[in-house]
């Protein structure tokens, strides 16, 4: 058996009391070392946890297969959602059939860092990573226009790294083809937890921001407004 877990944003409070029960269950838990150390503190000393490096999604699976065909009751975890930019597709694409896998949900970024930055998915949106590692930039800037031409509120995910750092510059031009630089925007840091922070600011300042992995950025659409330090997308009712 293997239960695909999401631990959501990261804070001790933001996992599901399902995520939980689930990973009670497990004999041991697999996945990237920063998620490792999110659930670690949950479930003490008595757990047994195996660390995966980045990049090794396929043989993070893989091993989890081999444990649970073995007998074991294995946890996968992601942060977040394992259905939004997780494990729970490669898990399944992996197990074959061959063992009982079942997918926990977990609060995704989108939901969190909206909550942070007020309201401003109430609204249609869009969810656009940009990160290329998986997905080639033509097809990125593809719906970035898309979005944009949809007026759709743009929730992006990685929007910059050590490695590409000037993705979310990149993406912000691309988007001000279509959307004014005055445009309701913000962005939140570590969503959840100790370090959280945030801003609202505008789609033409994005560019100037320090912004990282870790961060989740929202671009609102043309009835997003910012009041009182929150992003509001009113959600169309009438008076």
């Amino acid at each position: 058996m293997i239960f695909v877990v999401g631990l959501g944003p990261g804070g001790p409070g933001e996992i599901t009391p399902r995520a939980v029960s689930a990973l009670e269950k497990c004999d041991l838990i697999i996945g990237y070392k920063a998620y490792v150390d999110l659930a670690r503190p949950l479930f003490g000393a008595d757990k047994e946890f195996v660390v995966s490096p980045m990049k090794k999604e396929r043989d993070r699976c893989e091993e989890a297969l081999r444990l649970s065909l073995s007998g074991r009751t294995v946890g996968l975890i992601s942060s977040g959602d394992p259905g939004i930019y997780g494990m729970a597709g490669i898990m399944l694409e992996v197990a074959g059939g061959r063992t009982e896998v079942e997918i926990i949900p977990g609060i995704t970024a989108a939901s969190s860092a909206a909550a942070i930055l007020g309201a401003p998915l109430t609204c249609d949106f869009a969810v656009i990573s940009l990160s290329d590692l998986l997905t080639p930039w033509e097809t990125v800037t593809k719906r970035l226009r898309a979005a944009a031409e949809a007026d759709l509120v743009i929730c992006i995910y990685n929007p910059a790294s050590n490695g590409r750092p000037e993705h979310l510059a990149r993406a912000a031009d691309i988007l001000m083809e279509t959307l004014p630089a005055d445009r309701p925007a913000g962005w939140v840091r570590n969503a959840g937890r100790d370090e959280q922070s945030s801003c609202i600011t505008t789609l033409g300042a994005l560019k100037n921001q320090k912004i990282d992995m870790f961060c989740t950025v929202i671009v609102g659409n043309s009835a997003t407004r910012a009041a009182d330090g929150r992003l509001i997308t009113p959600r169309g009712y009438r008076d």
